[in-house]
Order: structure tokens, then sequence, then C-alpha cells
């Protein structure tokens, strides 16, 4: 039996088994199992390799994205620059980072994309956050991040420090925070949705609830906007190339 999981925590709302599952069923797939394995500190993986050793692959997700990076063996460029890994492949107990993340955006974000969408807002700062920096960096769109703290860097503003001129010009807005993700639907950023036009472009990486917050008051103000599932599909059937490369 080839095996393959996820690991993060909590765990209870992944997308990734329920996806694996239909996969194999649709396609007769045979001799394969995707498991979640929820582990509550990344101190515990070293073990879980242990416990598990047919593991060919694992799927990363919040909060050890970053945090599993010290576990790898290798690292492909995407994870060495953004510093995030969401997928690895296990080959004679090596492990070798990738970032499907990446892959996954810009596959994702693309078909919406127009030449006025050439400033971007990043709102969050973790992994998913640097994958995107990644794309934008890729595409030649300048961004801000924007956090809750104040940070010193050049291109990053906090919420409070959002205003009309900032808004107007970037035209493209990403969420890479949980927020409005199931069952917090009615949280969303904090961002002046008054200030946005129809030439705005709103991605979140949140898939359930289709639309969130974000969304709505984003279409609400007749902005272009897309969820993460697309995202997700595309993230999905890149892990599974991945581990069926030789």
């Amino acid at each position: 039996m080839r095996k393959f999981g996820l690991i993060g925590f909590p765990l209870s709302h992944s997308f990734s088994p329920a996806f694996f599952a239909e996969k194999f069923s649709k396609e007769g797939i045979v001799g394969c199992s995707y498991e979640a394995y929820p582990i509550d500190s990344i101190d515990k993986f070293p073990q879980l390799l242990s416990d598990k050793p047919n593991l060919e692959g694992i799927n990363v997700t919040i909060p050890y994205k970053k945090a599993v990076i010290p576990f790898l063996h290798q690292q492909t460029e995407p994870v060495r620059k953004v510093g995030a890994c969401n997928c690895i492949k296990i080959r004679d107990g090596k492990l070798t980072g990738y970032n499907t993340d990446v892959i996954g955006f810009k596959k994702s974000l693309s078909p919406k994309l127009l030449k006025i969408h050439k400033k971007a807002l990043i709102l969050g700062t973790g992994g998913s956050a640097a994958a995107v920096a990644y794309v934008l960096e890729e595409l030649g769109i300048n961004y801000y991040f924007v956090s809750r703290k104040n940070n010193e860097e050049k291109n990053s503003v906090s919420y409070k420090e959002l205003t009309k001129e900032i808004v107007e010009e970037s035209k493209l807005i990403i969420n890479t925070t949980p927020l409005g993700m199931y069952p917090q639907v009615d949280s969303c950023p904090d961002i002046p949705y008054q200030f946005l036009t129809t030439d705005h472009y709103l991605f979140d990486l949140v898939y359930n609830p289709g639309e969130t917050l974000f969304l709505k008051k984003g279409a609400s103000m007749g902005a272009a906007i897309k969820n993460g599932a697309d995202m997700l599909i595309i993230q999905a059937e890149e892990s599974w190339n991945i581990w069926n490369e030789n």
C-alpha cells in the first residue's frame, strides 16, 4: 500500500483527504491511501515519520509550512525563496520540500488578471503570503504586505495605515489570512472596502465558504472576486504529480 498524508493542526475541516479519496475512486487508482495526521507540535513530526515508514508524500498546512523546513534534506528553489513548504516527497528516507502554493496561486489568479492590476495588497504575512509575493514578483506586480502591527519594512503597512490612495491604486487585493473561514464566517480583513471600485480584483485563499465576507464586500462594490477552490485543486494535483515523478 502506497501511503500519503497531510500534517497540520487542526485538520477537522481539511480538503485534502476527501479530494484524494475521490480521486483514487474516480480514476481507478488502487493500492494508495491518504490520511490526515493532526499533530499539535512540529516536534512530533519525526515520530510520525518513524511510525509511518511507508509514507511517500506529505502535504503540509497551517501552522507548519515554515516550521517543517528544518526537517527537509533538500529544498526546491520556491521553498528556499519563499521560506515555506507545503509538499514533501519522501524517497529512500530523504525529504524533499516543494511549494505548490506558488503554482496553484499563479494558475488560479491568472484568468481574471488584467493589465490594470499593477499594484497589490497582500493581507497577511504567513507562509501563504510569502508564496503569493513570490508569484507577484514573477508577474512584475508591486505589492504591500498588510498586517495588524506596524512593520519597519518599506513594502509593509498596517491595516490602520491603509489610505484611500493606497487602496485605489492597489487594484489587486489577496487575502492570505484565515479570516472568514468556516466556522468564523462573520469575520473579514479590516480594510476600507468603501474605496473599492469595479477595477479591483479580490482573491481569497479561503475556499470554505465559497464566498467569504471579504469577497461579498468586494462584490458589492463591483469588484471581480475569486476564492481559493481552484487553487486547492491545482495544488493537490501538482502534489500527486510530484509524488509520482521518478
